[in-house]
């Protein structure tokens, strides 16, 4: 891959990648406040903007570089926001609640991006010159956000699924599953090195994705 190769995809994958880790957070501040806990509120991190959320790894260093080693496989995070699980009206069901708003936030961004994407579309058929950048920015922030809603809803703690799980489940099994927590990320990464994760997620992925453009009409592209 030459300079203007890097420069290319870089400049069509920061907007959706940065966004996609950066309001997924914020919505869980956002619904931690409607349930009682202020506490991202209080430490200014109920806020659109990436940089109050912006982790140096993970939102910029490790996207990055799977980007551009060409992978197949794109993820990242941003700095999670404080949630003080106690304050919230219903801790154990608010706690799932909470955890469900960042995949939401992830595939309402996908639906967003898919609209940008059909724009890009439509432009290009006037011959914009804008129009081919714009549908692929579009077609990257559609799969971005699809595979962090995916990867996050995985029943494995610290993952907003393990947590959606823990909310659900009888207290006894969500303490047996809350114990699984300081290994998750030890779990994640056996997965992805094994070739496991995408195993699991591709089918979901592949899914998803082709419904959005069949509702879109984004096929072809």
């Amino acid at each position: 891959m030459n300079l203007n190769q890097i420069v290319q995809t870089i400049s069509i994958w920061i907007l959706p990648v940065l966004f996609a880790v950066t309001l997924h957070e914020a919505a869980h501040g956002y619904a931690a406040k409607r349930l009682g806990d202020t506490t991202a509120q209080m430490l200014g991190r109920l806020s659109i903007n990436p940089l109050r959320h912006i982790d140096p790894i993970g939102t910029v260093l490790v996207p990055a570089t799977l980007l551009l080693l060409h992978t197949g496989f794109l993820f990242g995070w941003a700095k999670p926001v404080p949630v003080n699980f106690n304050n919230l009206r219903h801790p154990r069901r608010d706690m799932a609640l909470v955890a469900a708003a960042g995949p939401g936030a992830n595939l309402l961004m996908a639906l967003a991006w898919a609209i940008v994407m059909k724009l890009g579309l439509w432009l290009a058929a006037g011959g914009s010159s804008f129009a081919v950048p714009l549908a692929m920015m579009g077609q990257a922030g559609i799969a971005i956000n699809l595979i962090l809603m995916i990867l996050n809803l995985l029943p494995i703690p610290p993952l907003d699924g393990g947590r959606v799980l823990s909310g659900l489940v009888p207290p006894t099994w969500a303490d047996r599953l809350d114990r699984v927590e300081p290994y998750g990320l030890i779990i994640l990464v056996v997965l992805l090195v094994s070739g496991a994760l995408g195993w699991i997620l591709g089918p979901i992925y592949g899914w998803f994705s082709a419904l959005i453009h069949s509702v879109f009409g984004l096929q072809g592209f």
